[in-house]
């Protein structure tokens, strides 16, 4: 059996797990992110993958990190939550452990997580579309990752839904992870809560009795009891990220979106909602199929799964039905 280590990079965390051929997790260690620093991160990435190495015995090192990767997967051009400013990733922690690795998106890894052994399994057009505190998303087409010319294609939280419409993180107006994302979850829960009191009664009790008091895990609750300023605050969110994935499907034509990140943990709660306003959406309805819309099945092991995974088996593909992931994050 192959083992391999996948190494999963984010704003917050360092997770990274030594691998088998099937996807399963045989041990995983996590550090903090020291995001200011990219000599720190490195370092970190480096500590975990050495400590793994000196109990297993691995063909291959992958990293999953969150932000925009050259097209040689070898420098982090940029990096929204990381201090990562066009940063030889690649050359330094190999310098630092001795061995050669593999640095991709983390949302294609974890695209290829989930078609590999996930939700999108048997797929071979896939695109994963994370719905975390913004967007992120994987695309593979033909069983390969899709990185496109500069190897930074899968941002579709960044096509701009409103015409000046809310300012985003990018420098841009009217992005879609602004009305559709965690942030865009607790905006609208607060804004309700803060024009209309009397309904929103549950959310300011789970809240602390402030509008500012209100997150997401919050908000999934009051849903899943049904309060119905929850279940709104669910529809409005839903709804716009069907409509986004009927603009991917005129683009992309999947079989198979697989919503991830931390917000698809609500399930049907959003879920439903994207569906019915996906068959209202979607170009040429009653004259096409219905690509599915699956919540992601690996949760936060994805990214590492999938790196370890891609470093293993560069140049595999998958099967030939046809499936697309998203992912935000």
């Amino acid at each position: 059996m192959t083992l391999a280590i996948g190494v999963d990079i984010g704003g917050t965390k360092v997770a990274a797990g030594v691998v088998d051929t099937g996807g399963r997790i045989i041990a995983k260690l996590k550090r903090s992110t020291p995001a200011a620093s990219p000599a720190r991160t490195e370092d970190a990435i480096a500590g975990v993958v050495t400590e793994l190495l000196a109990d297993h015995d691995v063909a291959a090192i992958g990293l999953g990190a969150a932000g925009f990767v050259d097209a040689a997967r070898s420098r982090m051009l940029f990096a929204p939550n990381l201090a990562w400013r066009d940063e030889p990733l690649k050359q330094r922690v190999e310098e630092r452990i001795g061995r050669a690795v593999m640095v991709d998106n983390d949302a294609n890894a974890s695209a290829w997580a989930e078609a590999r052994f996930g939700a999108a399994r048997g797929f071979s057009d896939v695109m994963l579309v994370a719905v975390g505190t913004g967007i992120g998303a994987g695309v593979i087409i033909n069983g390969e990752v899709y990185r496109g010319r500069w190897g930074i294609a899968g941002e579709p939280g960044h096509f701009r839904v409103v015409p000046d419409g809310r300012l985003c993180g990018c420098g841009n107006r009217g992005c879609w992870e602004q009305y559709c994302s965690g942030n865009a979850l607790v905006a609208e829960a607060r804004e309700f809560a803060r024009r209309t009191p009397e309904g929103a009664i549950r959310l300011l009790q789970l809240g602390g009795g402030m509008p500012d008091g209100i997150s997401g895990p919050e908000i999934t609750r009051a849903a899943t009891e049904g309060d119905p300023a929850a279940l709104r605050c669910f529809q409005t969110i839903g709804g716009w990220l069907g409509q986004g994935l009927a603009d991917l499907a005129a683009i992309l034509d999947p079989a198979c979106f697989v919503i991830g990140g931390g917000v698809s943990e609500a399930g049907d709660l959003l879920l439903d909602p994207a569906r019915a306003a996906f068959e209202r959406a979607l170009t040429g309805r009653g004259h096409r199929p219905f690509a599915e819309i699956r919540a992601a099945q690996l949760g936060p092991d994805a990214g590492l799964v999938g790196a370890a995974d891609l470093a293993r088996r560069q140049g595999s593909t998958l099967s030939d039905d046809g499936a697309v992931v998203v992912a935000a994050g």
